[in-house]
């Protein structure tokens, strides 16, 4: 630890500070398992589309994407580039409607049970499945946020990485636990914030202590293939597989649930095209300054002649270079935000999943609802520790995580949400063919390699799953007139 370290720390637990009282201000708020889970349906569209924001993003934003424009340059654009175009498509698509449908279906609280009273589904296994890939994938992504808090308090606090990662999981339990949707929602807005703040404050600093010539001419002189968008660092040529998988991550949009519970929980549809352009504007801001931390990082360690092992930590090593300490601890606080913003939301929809598709729809279904919150905030606690077991490993790559969560959760539920909002004659049967299809397909994919199978899996998962929703539905039963009549009222409505 430096002399500097004790400012730092005590700019963090003011943070903390911040938080936790927005998680007791929210505990006070939250009375029954429909305020935990969704906040009660009164969302605003500012912390909606914010919140929506920095759930998606989370320390991949302030780790994963400056360290990936580190290593590959303007490369990074192509996936800065599909992630911008999913954000507006999927808020101009599918936001409305989900809001809307989730409300006429049961005021279904999470995906999986929209997606059961969607399609009338007594058997309850349409809910069980997509709850069971909920939870599998979202023990890779909340795991991905532990590693990226792990490797923030490595670096600041010189820590162990594994006491680091303890820590961090600690700090994301603490408010989420309580608190529930509203605490995430509000917490989530001034993270937001935050976030984007930092990254256009790093490296607009970074810039002025790197030369009197431009950027564009000091990459050129370092690497000129750093500023091909056509090129990968070394010099080889990307190809068609790799421009398309960096920028089919913008597929990944249509199936995250935690992103998907912003639009169920705004308060009205007519907040939604405020809430858009809020939310596209930030995004798009956010991966830009993004790019730039990667982008000058570079020439700030060039003109420095020092080396960096791990390019996922060029945020911090700037910041704390570049800044005085209690101006390093707010910035150094917004990875932490963007750890949690995204950790408390996905540790939120896991323990939906729990309590409300596996423990009231198979185990409990007449469990009170006093009771599914108990069972919900149990299930924090359970999820976090799982995930922490598969964060240990000090050499996870935040990036590496996220790609295969992303992936998993596109594949599963971007089609079958798609096709419910849009296409009348789907039915129970297809949903569960879209499910099965597009989750197997990323896992089995993953472990391939070579020619197409270089190619990211999210695209032929979707695909899959796609043809899959299609046909099934075809060769089976439609689905009841009541079903199609209420589904066609919804859309015209």
């Amino acid at each position: 630890m430096t002399s500097n370290t004790p400012l730092i720390i005590m700019t963090f637990f003011v943070y903390l500070a911040i938080m936790l009282l927005i998680g007791g201000w929210a505990w006070k708020r939250t009375k029954d398992s429909s305020d935990y889970f969704l906040g009660g349906r009164t969302l605003g569209p500012w912390p909606a589309a914010l919140s929506a924001g920095a759930s998606d993003m989370s320390g991949w934003l302030l780790l994963g994407l400056p360290g990936y424009a580190f290593a590959s340059g303007v490369e990074a654009f192509w996936l800065a580039g599909g992630l911008f175009a999913g954000t507006w498509l999927n808020w101009l698509f599918v936001a409305r409607r989900l809001r809307s449908y989730s409300q006429i279906a049961g005021n279904a609280l999470t995906l999986p049970e929209f997606f059961r009273n969607r399609f009338r589904d007594n058997s309850r296994s349409l809910q069980v499945v997509s709850a069971f890939f909920i939870l599998l994938f979202f023990l890779f992504y909340t795991s991905s946020g532990l590693v990226a808090g792990g490797k923030l308090f490595e670096t600041v606090f010189d820590l162990n990485y594994r006491w680091a990662v303890i820590i961090g999981t600690a700090c994301i339990i603490s408010y989420t636990l309580f608190g529930g949707f509203i605490a995430v929602s509000w917490t989530d807005l001034i993270q937001g914030l935050l976030m984007a703040a930092a990254l256009l404050l790093v490296p607009v600093v970074a810039l002025q202590t790197t030369g009197d010539t431009s950027m564009t001419s000091q990459l050129k002189d370092l690497n000129p293939e750093l500023l091909n968008p056509f090129t990968a660092a070394d010099g080889s040529a990307l190809g068609f597989i790799a421009i398309i998988s960096l920028a089919a991550w913008g597929l990944g949009y249509f199936g995250q649930p935690h992103i998907l519970a912003r639009f169920a929980g705004i308060r009205s549809t007519a907040d939604i095209p405020t809430a858009r352009r809020i939310a596209v504007g930030w995004s798009g801001i956010s991966m830009l300054g993004a790019i730039m931390v990667g982008l000058t990082g570079l020439l700030f360690l060039n003109d420095s002649n020092t080396t960096l092992g791990d390019g996922e930590t060029i945020f911090m090593v700037l910041v704390n270079a570049l800044f005085h300490p209690m101006i390093a601890g707010i910035l150094l606080a917004a990875i932490l935000a963007a750890i949690m913003s995204t950790a408390d939301s996905q540790l939120l929809v896991s323990s939906s999943a729990l309590a409300e598709d596996f423990y009231k729809a198979v185990l409990r279904p007449d469990a009170s609802s006093a009771e599914v919150l108990m069972v919900g905030r149990l299930a924090v606690v359970i999820i976090a520790l799982i995930a922490l077991s598969l964060a240990m490993v000090p050499d996870s790559s935040v990036l590496d995580l996220v790609s295969y969560a992303w992936a998993g959760f596109g594949a599963a539920f971007g089609p079958v949400l798609i096709m419910s909002l849009f296409w009348s004659r789907m039915n129970r049967n297809g949903a569960l063919a879209g499910i099965i299809i597009g989750g197997v397909t990323v896992v089995i994919w993953k472990q391939l390699s070579g020619g197409w199978f270089d190619l990211y899996e999210i695209v032929p998962g979707m695909a899959f799953g796609f043809v899959g929703i299609y046909f099934t539905s075809l060769l089976s039963a439609p689905p009841s007139e009541d079903i199609t009549t209420e589904f066609n009222e919804a859309q015209s409505a």
